[in-house]
């Protein structure tokens, strides 16, 4: 018992700071109202994409208080042989003990998928119900399989992608859209773009890729070599908003179909990759089709794709799908049955309304209305089009 207060201090002192850094963005995303006792705040996202941030925004907003919150990120070194529950108690017991007055405490646990079996221990926290708790991980399965069992009913989800434009902007003023599409979003090099040091920023977006594919994609498959995980990826970048094929991937980067969905699955855990299904009222339709995948960034896939990475109209489709995604939890497309059809870029369901969206630098070409008229042959009942051009881009998709 002697030595427990210097355990104690020592964990303590790898607590990062709760309060705004100098330069921080505002992050523009969906908050719930309040942050209970029983209900943890779950905020996820690709890695480098500012989810500290966005926890340290979070005090403010909700008016926790800096002295009475708690901020520790499990991938800080000091941690390292100590990434087990009895951590996490000694932490909320340390913490507690410099607050004793019977009020909620607020704990912020960055990356928190480090620590083993921390699920069932945030379960028995939040049934307890005395302090509130904020968790952020870079995975996606951190609402799969285990929490989403043990945390039934006790957890809301805030994702957090890359800047968006707007966002970009409370960087680097002005930001042209075409600038945007080119740098992405990523918050550090964004601040090399603002200070012109655009190969560096290039340079941290490719280092970027290959962490996210050796840290979050092949750890999580188990593969001996990076090589051919890195080889999905890639041909999923380049294949950005084409119906992309599981037997297709399997045969470029000679895996099994069932090694290269799991290899694509698991880029969508690590957010590297978003899915785009079919879409159809009937699941069955649904399944009968291939999705198509789009990137977390665009600046990432310019990096990452060997070739045509900074197709501008790519690019358009690509941010617009992000956009969409902010907005709604599943972004489909839409190709007709018949001849010369087409396809339409994207559809989600606004509330009541199925609103189809066409993206093109300029203006629609026939084969877009051709689309859209066999669209709507199909869904009569559907809302007016929305139309995004690179001039029209943010007007456009606040329309939806």
């Amino acid at each position: 018992m002697t030595g427990e207060p210097l355990v104690n201090a020592e964990l303590l002192g790898a607590a990062a700071s709760s309060a705004p850094q100098p330069g921080d963005v505002p992050r523009l995303v969906d908050l719930p109202q309040a942050i209970q006792p029983g209900v943890a705040l779950v905020i996820q996202g690709v890695r480098r994409s500012g989810k500290s941030t966005l926890m340290r925004q979070l005090v403010d907003h909700y008016r926790l208080g800096h002295d009475r919150c708690l901020l520790m990120n499990f991938e800080d070194p000091r941690l390292s042989q100590r990434l087990e529950t009895a951590t996490l108690d000694q932490l909320v017991a340390a913490w507690r003990e410099r607050h004793p007055a019977p009020t909620p405490l607020t704990f912020l646990f960055d990356e928190i998928q480090w620590i083993p079996g921390w699920e069932r221990w945030l379960r028995v926290q939040l049934d307890r119900g005395e302090h509130r708790f904020v968790i952020s991980g870079s995975n996606a399965q951190l609402l799969g399989g285990e929490l989403g069992t043990v945390l039934t009913g006790r957890h809301m989800t805030v994702e957090v992608q890359p800047f968006s434009l707007a966002e970009a902007r409370g960087l680097v003023p002005n930001i042209a859209l075409v600038d945007h599409l080119h740098h992405g979003g990523f918050p550090a090099p964004l601040r090399l773009v603002q200070q012109q040091l655009n190969r560096d920023a290039d340079r941290l977006l490719q280092t970027y890729f290959g962490d996210i594919v050796t840290r979050d994609v092949r750890e999580r498959v188990g593969a001996r070599s990076a090589r051919p995980v890195l080889q999905v990826a890639q041909m999923a970048y380049e294949s950005a908003g084409s119906e992309l094929s599981y037997r297709r991937v399997a045969a470029a980067a000679g895996l099994s179909v069932d090694t290269a969905k799991a290899y694509l699955t698991a880029c969508q855990d690590a957010y590297l990759l978003y899915r785009c299904p079919y879409f159809a009222w009937s699941e069955r339709k649904r399944m009968s089709r291939n999705a198509k995948f789009y990137p977390v960034d665009t600046g990432l896939r310019r990096m990452a794709v060997i070739r045509g990475g900074d197709d501008r109209g790519k690019a358009l489709e690509c941010a617009t799908f992000l956009a969409l995604r902010r907005r709604f939890n599943e972004v489909c497309y839409w190709r007709g049955g018949g001849p010369g059809q087409g396809e339409v870029d994207f559809v989600v369901q606004a509330g009541e309304r199925l609103v189809p969206v066409q993206v093109t630098w300029d203006a629609l070409q026939e084969r877009h209305e051709r689309a859209l008229r066999a669209f709507f042959e199909t869904f009569p009942m559907a809302a007016e089009p929305v139309v995004v051009t690179a001039k029209s881009f943010e007007e456009s998709v606040a329309e939806v």
